[in-house]
């Protein structure tokens, strides 16, 4: 088993023995776009465990990583992957006890992680390798943890190494998620209506969307700038009506239009207790706004999310907070409904963008 230094989970100074030290600026843009891992923009080296069930992201972070640390003249002697269910605690072991060669650093990385959990001796080395890496060594692991798992082996390494876990994206988050991606990796600004047209065609699948990004970078051109005819123009099969667009038909007070289009959503196979709970989620964001502004609403956004805030702080002026706590109730009753009656979703709620038509008009 490799021996480890004492110092535990504790930032190590730049020493002529090889350990962490703070990184080169052309070091620090290879790793610039990561989440954030502990101490990466002052030091490199170490154990990094990233976690999750977002893949795409996790192997993303982990080539950063690895451009970070290796050098291309020696990458033959210093690079060493492996995936946990095709290793074994001894050639591990190996691995990660043998110092770099001709360059500051030795990197091993280790995907599937998982693979390994069922080894007392697999389990022990990597959480004492954790616990005090040897100098020159930068070890990646890359881990989905198995659902309902509270392995100990898992806890451990969170705790011990620098983790970032990778949580799925979820539907809300990806025309955010599209939006950063285009700004960051391509220099080109996606507008809104292309990007939820975009992630509505596509879905969550985060390495297909990067995919379709690229298409229509490649597309535009020198414009820089995706449209939703874009979209359209480079083949990409769009749904008739997305979720989206509607709740902003919602909030704009369009409830004609909005109920005209509850058939063509549901025929797309939207249910209707979905919309329900994404028209009150934008219904307490028009309140948030109403209260606090649109600076009140961007600083409880999720991170994906913010572009939203001037856009519903825009339809909030058109609401009061009365009307605004009438249509969360009149969604708890539809809610329930949906829950309990034999009507189909679309009666429900094309009856309750009625009520609010009928109750704007009458004001």
């Amino acid at each position: 088993m490799v021996s480890a230094p004492a110092s535990a989970g504790s930032a190590r100074p730049i020493a002529d023995e090889g350990v962490s030290r703070a990184p080169r600026s052309d070091e620090i843009r290879g790793v610039n776009a990561l989440p954030s891992i502990p101490g990466l923009e002052t030091q490199l080296g170490g154990v990094f465990y990233l976690h999750g069930e977002d893949h795409f992201r996790k192997d993303q972070s982990v080539r950063a990583l690895v451009d970070a640390h290796l050098d291309p003249a020696t990458s033959d002697f210093n690079y060493d992957p492996v995936r946990g269910g095709e290793t074994d605690a001894e050639t591990l072991a190996s691995l990660i006890a043998t110092p770099p060669m001709m360059a500051e650093w030795r990197v091993v990385v280790v995907r599937e992680v998982e693979g390994l959990a069922s080894s007392k001796h697999a389990r022990d080395l990597l959480v004492d390798v954790a616990a005090g890496p040897p100098p020159g060594l930068a070890l990646i692991l890359s881990c989905t943890v198995p659902s309902g798992s509270k392995a100990k082996f898992y806890r451990e390494l969170a705790r011990l190494a620098r983790s970032v876990e990778f949580r799925a994206i979820t539907e809300a988050d990806v025309p955010g998620w599209i939006m950063n991606r285009a700004r960051e990796a391509h220099d080109v600004e996606f507008e809104i209506d292309a990007a939820r047209a975009l992630g509505t065609a596509i879905g969550t699948n985060l390495g297909v969307l990067a995919q379709e990004l690229e298409k229509l970078v490649d597309f535009v051109g020198d414009r820089r700038t995706v449209t939703l005819e874009d979209v359209r123009a480079a083949g990409t099969r769009l749904p008739s009506q997305d979720r989206w667009r509607w709740f902003d038909l919602v909030g704009e007070r369009r409830f004609e239009d909005a109920r005209r289009a509850v058939p063509v959503l549901i025929g797309q196979g939207e249910s209707g207790v979905g919309l329900v709970i994404g028209l009150t989620t934008h219904f307490l964001r028009i309140g948030i706004a109403l209260e606090k502004g649109a600076g009140g609403l961007e600083s409880v956004l999720p991170y994906h999310q913010k572009f939203l805030a001037k856009r519903v702080a825009g339809q909030a002026r058109r609401w009061s907070i009365g009307e605004v706590d009438a249509a969360l109730s009149g969604l708890l009753d539809v809610d329930r409904l949906l829950k309990a009656s034999p009507h189909t979703d679309e009666h429900f709620l094309e009856s309750w963008l009625l009520g609010l038509r009928v109750r704007a008009e009458a004001a």
